[in-house]
């Protein structure tokens, strides 16, 4: 369920994203074109004050003073009506042109708006915004995310007897990816922090618990449903990364784009554990029973492993490998290899 969820969501980022790129032009006409009628709305309101004023002052309703004084107050409203209303036409305008400097919102052609605001222009090519459909920046970001199934090595060899195959993992985090060479796109640096979810499930009606210090698995008295360890580890994960994207050129600037082509990526990580937890889940005397054992299982406080990935675009395949074994005093050790398919949208 929470990958599709992920999924949703994800899809609904790039629907935006997609559509804040074919409307920036709109979107800055129209805050031009608000900024302009909220401007003769109220001078139209103005004038006719004033001439209901001038009216009254002609049938002799009122003394020229108090004529006077009524045009300085309509005159007074309708200046700090218009500044007020302005005011959130311009926080709009400065975030839209934030976003276009940033890259979150491209523009189609060569042209730019320019667009006046009490005698103040604010020109999008003077701001970092190119003719170009995106704007490329040295550094970028990705949400990443991960999923697929977890192995047990124990003594150089997968345990394919204490353990289902549906052991599985999942990842995610943000990463910044960060172009090596000034005028080359080939070597990126990249760096960030994860959340790695792990579960383990051992076969044959098995469970584990932790005596003097040392992790074991034992069979249940109960028929059991569900018996996964799960736990979870903070890392810093850091790979340096081939992208294999062209770069692209125009009359007078060159861009480098990413996640657009094959992509290898090579590297590791180091973190640390932050919760470890047993589910265990069976029946009882006719009810369905879900038993959660927090605590110590003896799992590493510690954490470090290798990591590769392979792909093309924003998919790649995905491998890691926790070099410090899963149990800090067990006299076998045991290292987890996660093998899956890995997202990086940019």
């Amino acid at each position: 369920m929470r990958t599709v969820i992920f999924y949703v969501v994800a899809s609904l980022c790039l629907f935006v994203s997609q559509l804040n790129a074919q409307t920036f032009r709109e979107r800055a006409e129209k805050i031009s074109n608000n900024i302009e009628e909220i401007t003769k709305q109220e001078k139209d309101s103005l004038k006719m004050e004033v001439d209901s004023v001038n009216a009254r002052l002609e049938d002799g309703d009122i003394s020229s003073e108090e004529a006077k004084r009524l045009k300085q107050e309509y005159a007074e409203k309708r200046a700090s009506n218009i500044e007020s209303r302005i005011a959130v036409e311009e926080e709009k305008l400065t975030q839209l042109v934030k976003d276009k400097v940033d890259g979150k919102i491209p523009e189609g052609d060569r042209k730019y708006i320019e667009i006046n605001i009490r005698n103040k222009k604010v020109d999008t090519t003077k701001t970092g915004c190119s003719s170009k459909p995106y704007e490329y920046k040295r550094t970028t970001s990705q949400f990443v995310f991960a999923i697929g199934a977890n192995r047990i090595v124990a003594d150089g060899e997968i345990d394919d007897d204490e353990f289902k195959g549906r052991s599985e993992f999942y990842e995610w985090g943000i990463s910044w990816n960060t172009r090596l060479l000034q005028n080359n796109n080939l070597l990126h640096l990249k760096y960030g922090a994860s959340l790695q979810y792990n579960n383990l499930r051992p076969d044959n009606n098995k469970m584990f618990t932790a005596e003097d210090g040392k992790t074991f698995l034992v069979e249940s008295d109960k028929d059991l449903d569900v018996s996964r360890l799960r736990y979870v580890n903070l890392v810093m994960p850091v790979h340096l990364e081939l992208d294999f994207t062209k770069k692209r050129a125009t009359e007078d600037k060159v861009y480098y784009p990413t996640h657009e082509s094959f992509r290898i990526g090579f590297g590791g990580y180091v973190g640390v554990n932050v919760k470890e937890k047993q589910i265990l889940k069976y029946n009882e005397n006719g009810h369905k029973v879900k038993h959660k054992e927090k605590g110590d299982f003896n799992v590493s406080d510690f954490v470090y492993g290798v990591s590769a990935y392979v792909g093309y675009g924003q998919v790649s395949l995905y491998a890691k490998y926790d070099l410090q074994p899963l149990f800090s005093d067990n006299d076998v050790d045991h290292n987890n290899l996660s093998m899956g398919v890995r997202f990086d949208f940019n």
